[in-house]
């Protein structure tokens, strides 16, 4: 005979236990609204889905009021997670009703407490809507917009996943070119618009630099025989695009060494005379960051070094000889590979 479960002391005094799924004492069920608040989408979608291809809740209570149970929103999650990738509804749907469903570990917390925590599928009854207007990308591709979409539901996982998936199918240059930068600007100009989307802007970077992290191979031997420098200019803290950067020249079998954002012009001096570089790359996103006295005072060495600027803070600045300025991702590969290889 098994013994029961007894409830687990949580940090703060309460009791928890954990509830099967199937244990109707302890079922767990939402509202329309609820899910919809969950997801991000207009309780009138939960209705269409459920009508059209019969991904509903399964549990009618009295006064004819619906409620969904954990699998029922697990299924959404899944067909929402298709949408985000570029499915239709319909194949949407039927890959939603066909795949397993993660089983969910349930906590319920004694006495009356905040809402259950559905800890698989992180669903919080008192979450804030999700979605909000959605992003003006005219033009942009499906997996852009996808993108678009995830990052408004604060769905880094999905993000994440549809990154992965372009990268792998189109390489980091169209990833970066069609899928990132797109979104990058519908969320800047959402924010000057609304003054919203700021922890939207944020999630997403986290997402790109960690897929362009992952993406970015080790050079145990590399083609340049002294390294390249990647960094910002001093007090600039938009490193990102450094990233898609040193990933496609480690690809090309290229070595760099990653210095990341405000970096002080004595270290970034320091830098320079303790690794000999092949080249160095400053980055302004900012014009009040693209100083070209900073460029000017890097230290001589020995070795010929080459200096390239980038960013969209150099448009209109003046580059010092003999530093070169970059335009793209893609031309930045370009050109650097050809200088140091």
């Amino acid at each position: 005979m098994t013994p029961p479960e007894h409830p687990a002391a949580t940090p703060d005094g309460e009791r928890e236990s954990v509830a099967a799924e199937d244990d109707p004492a302890h079922s767990v069920t939402l509202s329309v609204a609820a899910v919809a608040r969950r997801l991000g989408v207009a309780p009138a979608t939960l209705r269409t889905w459920d009508r059209r291809y019969g991904l509903g809740p399964s549990d009618h209570t009295t006064g004819r009021h619906r409620k969904y149970a954990p699998n029922d929103v697990a299924r959404l999650e899944l067909m929402q997670r298709a949408l985000l990738r570029g499915a239709s509804s319909a194949d949407a749907a039927k890959y939603a009703l066909a795949a397993p469903v993660p089983q969910p570990r349930l906590v319920v917390r004694h006495p009356a407490g905040p809402p259950p925590l559905l800890t698989g599928g992180e669903f919080d009854t008192g979450s804030p809507p999700a979605g909000g207007r959605g992003l003006k990308l005219p033009g942009a591709s499906r997996l852009a917009r996808g993108v678009g979409r995830a990052a408004l539901a604060m769905d880094s996982s999905a993000v994440q996943l549809l990154l992965a998936d372009s990268i792998a199918q189109d390489g980091v240059v169209a990833t970066w070119n069609d899928v990132v930068r797109p979104v990058l600007g519908a969320i800047a100009t959402r924010w000057e618009h609304s003054g919203a989307g700021v922890e939207v802007s944020h999630l997403l970077d986290e997402c790109v630099l960690a897929a362009m992290v992952r993406a970015t191979p080790i050079v145990a031997e590399p083609r340049n025989h002294r390294p390249v420098l990647l960094a910002c200019m001093p007090e600039e803290r938009h490193n990102l695009p450094l990233y898609p950067l040193a990933a496609v020249l480690a690809e090309r079998g290229v070595g760099v060494r990653q210095l990341g954002a405000a970096l002080p012009l004595d270290a970034l001096s320091s830098a320079v005379r303790r690794t000999a570089p092949s080249a160095v790359v400053l980055w302004a996103q900012l014009p009040r960051y693209a100083d070209p006295g900073a460029v000017s005072a890097l230290p001589r060495t020995r070795q010929q070094v080459r200096v390239f600027v980038g960013g969209p803070g150099w448009e209109r600045g003046i580059v010092p000889a003999p530093a070169e300025r970059v335009r793209g991702l893609a031309e930045a590969a370009d050109v650097i590979e050809r200088a140091v290889c």
